[in-house]
């Protein structure tokens, strides 16, 4: 697992230099009007790329927002999903003014990484879960519960940050990535989870419980889980 910075994540950070360059250049030259056009163009990205700490649900068996946002979907649909071809989808869409850290849904190891290029079409539109640039993260926890977490680019967003590397084993709410200024998250889930939020809800990474696991699910370890 590659380490990353708070509170501000570590991606923003040239992008705050440069505009921070700038404005100081544009300053010393007495340019008043250009400097402040780059002062706030590095003060929107120190507040994009936030980083706040949050409070994660204690309970083993809620399953969490990977993503600060608006729940614009819950389905049937697999077209991200990387673990079962017969899930249920949660979409979450993050405009340019939610945090934009993707923390994990679930405590357990990531077994497989599959990134997907593609075009940059609006992110809550339905043919971005197609066409678009894609990161999937495949992931169980102790109990053999597997869930797919999939980072969708948008229209704005070109550029999608993991941290993570496969075999890491994540902390439930632990940071896993970014993208950069506006998309979305998907999370597939098996169908018999119990559903805590609705079409429209706001949720927050690493706080909002999107389900809780099926009784079904539980105390059904599967060999191969590397407790690290």
């Amino acid at each position: 697992m590659l380490s990353e910075k708070i509170p501000v994540a570590m991606e923003g950070v040239p992008f705050i230099g440069i505009f921070s360059m700038a404005s100081l250049i544009f300053a010393v030259l007495n340019l008043p009007a250009p400097s402040l056009v780059m002062l706030s163009c590095g003060l929107f990205c120190l507040y994009f790329f936030r980083d706040p700490e949050r409070v994660t649900p204690v309970d083993k068996n809620a399953v969490i927002s990977p993503a600060d946002g608006r729940v614009i979907e819950i389905t049937s649909g697999s077209e991200g999903a990387i673990h079962n071809s017969d899930t249920l989808r949660i979409s979450i869409f993050m405009n340019v003014f939610n945090v934009h850290v993707n923390r994990a849904p679930i405590a357990g190891q990531v077994l497989n990484i599959r990134y997907t290029e593609g075009a940059f079409f609006s992110a809550d539109k339905s043919k971005a879960l197609i066409k678009n640039e894609k990161n999937a993260l495949h992931l169980r926890d102790e109990d053999g519960f597997e869930i797919t977490v999939t980072q969708v680019a948008g229209l704005i967003a070109r550029r999608i940050v993991c941290w993570a590397e496969t075999d890491d084993v994540l902390k439930k709410g632990q940071r896993f990535g970014l993208i950069r200024f506006g998309s979305r998250l998907d999370v597939y889930l098996p169908k018999n989870v119990s559903v805590k939020v609705q079409k429209g809800q706001k949720v927050w990474a690493g706080q909002t419980i999107l389900c809780l696991k099926n009784a079904v699910e539980r105390g059904q370890k599967k060999e191969g889980y590397d407790d690290k």
